[in-house]
């Protein structure tokens, strides 16, 4: 949408909340089919104290982290726009440019935030739609054997779509979710009305009680409590497509609203028949209306998947742009949807992860002893991202930001010490797979710089080399020649092999060097910084930001020197493809080197990734010992 168009051609407000409803909310949205449930599978009574104790937990802890931490404070903590941990990572390191080793701290905790966000990327799809599937046992008897193979169906399926884009679904997404939550709204209310005596779970004394009348379960039955919060860290990652105005105005006129009226018809039922606590939220909807409630429930556990399953993606883009992870082939499957992408790595192994999840846990249940300890832990570490932007970049008086930050880490400390002994019973596959997840990317980024150092050795200054040209010119041929180079002062290997092997040189050198910056986006007016060097000889650097597509030809189109010329069929490009050698030099553990040589060999090569032409590119190789 250029700024030039109609103001009747942007989306409404009305337009936005209803879209936002449903890509942003629907993993939150879709807790109350087993939040309830799980808790008082942890023991505790379903009596008068238990199940307004557990609601007042449930109904303040959705106020106090959602409403309070990421509507009105995370939100603000926007990078030009973007949300998300890679995001606020950038930014919180922009923040700390004073304090290197600060920054060093901040880079390690964001990436781990960012590894867990994948772990929790896994559970999600496996638990929502399971629970939604298992509604099906009350309508139908013997019907528990069908219920992990229906799951896996509905799972595969999505995976499967990924790749022809989710655009037309996309469309149903928000009349869908607007349906779920006003439904979820109708259904607690006929559940209050028939027990209003549930709205004392309003009054925080309860939740205060709770903690006291259970001194042993208090901290521990927040490990359960803490689904009611899955998805809160969505209201952050997808703040870049909508803003922050329409995702606040959803949460707090729509889905908030809700939510509580669910839980609270569903405490109220509770109250009435303690009985229903194994399944409150199904034994709720009247009987006539189950089936239609199953099948509106699979509908929108398969949103609130998507809505996963495309920030995983996002999330991945901006790390290869950042240079955190190899890169991959990014498919766009929009022409006018810059964020609608698919990454088909990443969906594979997500695929792969949540089909074992189902297999191996085989009900909403047992998944639910392993969720937690991946968003809990995503959770604390966005707190204190934050906590650095808050104090060092937007500089708020202390007495105003270090009792709110030590609230917020308070809260999300005891959420994540709930969970951790979920770590025995389950939780570890999502940590282990973010540890995994963080040996890769931090051996990747290290890798990388080793590889930068060790080229730049024995690297030509550019100044030598222009001066050795100008005594003993060499051949030139027609055309312009781009050497791709990530040294921005010395002469690119690729060059010199070129040089050496062919004895010639093009009758223009542009030695080329991509930037990714710490912004999502840069101005088309900043995108390209031109250098002349004299003997047809130009340094050009290309701006873009982390979730931009650095499509290369597009970029140099934009540059305008005299002289200078990128005509498609008189443009040649050079790439200098490196083969690390592991040897007992200083840099990484062994074994380190080892995974980063298979990683880089396995990479997305820069011909794809920058969009150059397959008939135009050369590859040069280089061996670099690490």
């Amino acid at each position: 949408m250029h700024p030039s168009n109609t103001s009747a051609a942007k989306p409404s407000a009305l337009a936005l909340l209803v879209a936002a409803t449903g890509v942003v909310y629907g993993d939150i949205g879709t807790s109350p089919l087993y939040t309830l449930k799980e808790v008082f599978n942890y023991g505790v009574a379903p009596n008068h104290e238990g199940v307004l104790g557990i609601l007042s937990l449930i109904i303040w802890s959705l106020i106090w982290v959602v409403s309070v931490k990421y509507v009105l404070f995370i939100l603000r903590a926007d990078n030009d726009g973007e949300g998300g941990v890679m995001a606020l990572t950038s930014l919180a390191q922009r923040a700390a440019r004073n304090h290197p080793r600060l920054r060093k701290v901040l880079l390690l905790i964001g990436l781990f935030g960012a590894a867990l966000f994948f772990g929790d990327s896994m559970i999600t799809p496996a638990i929502s739609v399971l629970s939604a599937v298992e509604g099906l046992q009350i309508a139908f008897d013997g019907i528990e054997n069908w219920v992990v193979p229906l799951a896996l169906v509905i799972l595969v399926s999505l995976f499967l779509i990924q790749k022809h884009g989710t655009a037309r679904l996309g469309i149903l997404f928000g009349p869908v979710m607007l349906l779920w939550f006003s439904v979820l709204a109708l259904l607690g209310i006929h559940g209050i009305s028939q027990y209003p005596e549930v709205l004392k779970a309003l009054n925080p004394y309860w939740c205060i009680h709770f903690f006291i009348a259970h001194p042993g379960i208090g901290v521990a039955i927040l490990g359960a409590v803490v689904l009611a919060l899955t998805g809160a860290e969505a209201l952050y990652a997808d703040m870049g497509h909508f803003g922050r105005k329409p995702i606040a105005r959803a949460w707090f006129f729509l889905v908030l609203p809700g939510l509580l009226l669910n839980y609270l018809g569903q405490g109220a039922l509770i109250l009435a028949n303690p009985a229903a606590a194994h399944n409150p939220f199904f034994l709720l909807t009247p009987g006539w209306a189950l089936l239609p409630m199953v099948a509106l429930s699979t509908l929108a556990t398969v949103i609130a998947s998507q809505a996963v399953i495309s920030g995983a993606f996002s999330l991945t883009q901006q790390a290869i742009q950042l240079g955190y992870i190899p890169r991959m082939f990014i498919q766009h499957t929009s022409d006018t949807e810059q964020g609608q992408i698919y990454i088909g790595t990443v969906n594979w192994m997500l695929m792969i992860g949540v089909v074992l999840l189902v297999l191996g846990f085989g009900s909403s249940s047992a998944l639910a002893s392993a969720y937690g300890v991946a968003v809990t832990g995503t959770m604390l570490i966005t707190t204190l991202l934050a906590a650095a932007v808050m104090l060092l970049l937007w500089n708020l008086p202390k007495w105003l930001s270090v009792p709110i930050l030590g609230g917020f880490l308070l809260v999300d400390s005891l959420f994540f010490i709930a969970n951790l002994p979920k770590v025995l019973a389950g939780g570890a596959f999502p940590l282990v797979a973010g540890i995994v997840l963080f040996l890769l990317m931090t051996t990747w980024k290290r890798g990388k710089e080793i590889v930068f150092e060790r080229l730049g050795e024995n690297a030509l200054p550019l100044s030598v080399f222009s001066d050795s040209i100008s005594r003993q010119p060499p051949h030139r041929v027609k055309g312009t020649a781009v050497f791709l180079t990530a040294r921005s002062d010395t002469v690119p290997h690729a060059l010199l092999h070129n040089l050496l092997h062919n004895q010639v040189l093009h009758e223009k050198v542009v030695l080329l060097t991509v930037v990714s910056e710490d912004t999502p986006r840069v101005a088309l007016s900043k995108r390209v910084e031109v250098q002349e060097h004299g003997e047809d000889f130009y340094r050009v650097v290309l701006h873009f930001g982390f979730i931009e597509r650095p499509d290369v030809p597009e970029a140099l189109s934009q540059c305008h020197v005299e002289g200078l010329s990128f005509e498609p069929m008189h443009t040649t490009y050079f790439l200098s493809r490196e083969t690390v050698v592991s040897t007992r030099r200083i840099g990484m553990a062994r074994w380190r080197e080892v995974l980063f040589a298979f990683m880089l060999k396995n990479a997305n090569s820069s011909l794809r990734f920058f969009n150059l032409p397959l008939n135009r590119v050369i590859e040069l190789g280089t061996q670099v010992e690490i």
